[in-house]
């Protein structure tokens, strides 16, 4: 196999795609002389609000920022608590944490990596108090949760249901647009994201006309006019340049999460005969946008995988390789209410390989080749009905 190089995303080739579109944004942007909210942002907050469905879309200044701002909005607080997944990037609980309250983590379903409604069922069955507030699921890897069966519980137990929607931008459950299926939604558009700024950005999305307006007051320090706060608010605000960028970012993601989608439907036809691996399982109904394509491999053997790929040139990554209710600063600001057996099963195995829509097809198959030679023992691999040539030495 000849050695390529494979990257997680490419994000510099991305740029020269649409270069004249970027530069006119940007110069657009510093020729105005305004940087900060204003025209440019009211402008993409109104787009993303006919993408996504929603009446409401406010512009911050990070994904972090929109949990803490959803969950300051829904007035969160000490004694209070959440339910969420310890499956996730760190945000997702501190921002819990930050308010004074405590995150419930609940177990994951060992297919999707979600969280698990029969998880959060089994909690609010044996320890609902009036202190559980809300629901936190994570849309994690671009496909939305079940969320069908958590919406019941959160109307059975009266909780607020956040969407934590960093991962999932264009993501459809049942038809319905992540960030608009419950009661506010959260995104970041880190640039890795299937939406990405060239910096740190994020938005609060929500159908509730009062939520939407407690929102835009906090994020400008409590202030509904200036100089005047009503409550502590924070200074988290979507900066124009990032705004203009992300307005032009916004007229590709569709045709980019297409590519993203045969790419994935190709990394399943190479590896689909591999019995000893998962590759992504997509529930029915749902549109997954593969912000990341996640696989499960022997967690025994994943180190070595991984190696085998970066040596022919690929890269890898593990998300997430220590869930959150084993992080330190956690250790006793939780609550676990069953041992999250799915989490400690899928931690060690998960395995994300490249997925960017600049990807080529002869990069899924240089990634499906390597794998492939765990299970070769002959220079042409038959084994599973694979027909990959084995030209990297057999390493199973």
């Amino acid at each position: 196999m000849e050695e390529q190089q494979v990257m997680m995303v490419d994000l510099v080739g991305e740029y020269h795609e649409i270069k004249d579109e970027i530069d006119e944004a940007v110069h657009r942007v510093v020729e105005s002389g305004h940087f900060i909210l204003g025209e440019e942002v009211e402008a993409f907050e109104h787009e993303v609000a006919r993408y996504l469905g929603v009446r409401h879309t406010i512009g911050v200044a990070s994904g972090s920022d929109a949990l803490l701002l959803a969950l300051m909005a829904l007035d969160i607080g000490p004694g209070d608590k959440v339910i969420t997944t310890p499956f996730s990037f760190f945000a997702t609980a501190s921002a819990v944490v930050r308010l004074g309250a405590t995150p419930v983590f609940c177990d994951i379903d060992p297919r999707t990596f979600d969280l698990d409604p029969g998880s959060v069922r089994r909690y609010l069955e044996a320890s609902y108090t009036p202190a559980v507030k809300a629901l936190i699921p994570v849309h994690l890897y671009g496909q939305c949760c079940d969320m069908d069966p958590l919406l019941e519980l959160a109307r059975t137990y009266n909780l607020k249901v956040v969407e934590d929607c960093a991962q999932s931008f264009g993501s459809t459950y049942k038809g319905h647009q992540s960030g608009g299926i419950g009661d506010i939604g959260c995104f970041s558009f880190f640039p890795t994201k299937n939406l990405g700024a060239y910096g740190d950005g994020g938005m609060v999305t929500t159908n509730d006309d009062d939520l939407a307006e407690h929102v835009r007051m906090l994020r400008v320090h409590g202030a509904r006019r200036k100089y005047h706060h009503e409550e502590l608010g924070i200074n988290s605000r979507l900066d124009a340049m990032q705004a203009a960028i992300l307005r032009v970012k916004l007229k590709h993601v569709d045709q980019w999460t297409e590519r993203k989608r045969v790419l994935a439907a190709a990394y399943d036809k190479e590896l689909s005969t591999l019995d000893w691996l998962q590759v992504p399982y997509v529930m029915p109904e749902c549109r997954h946008t593969y912000h990341q394509c996640t696989i499960k491999v022997p967690a025994e053997r994943r180190a070595t995988i991984q190696e085998a790929l970066a040596q022919a040139g690929i890269q890898t990554q593990v998300y997430y390789p220590e869930p959150l209710h084993r992080q330190p600063c956690f250790s006793d600001k939780q609550e676990l209410p069953e041992e999250p057996l799915n989490v400690d099963a899928v931690v060690p195995s998960v395995l994300s390989l490249p997925m960017s829509h600049s990807l080529s097809l002869s990069a899924t198959n240089a990634v499906g080749e390597v794998l492939c030679s765990f299970s070769c023992q002959q220079p042409l691999c038959t084994s599973n009905g694979c027909l990959h040539s084995a030209s990297t030495a057999p390493l199973g």
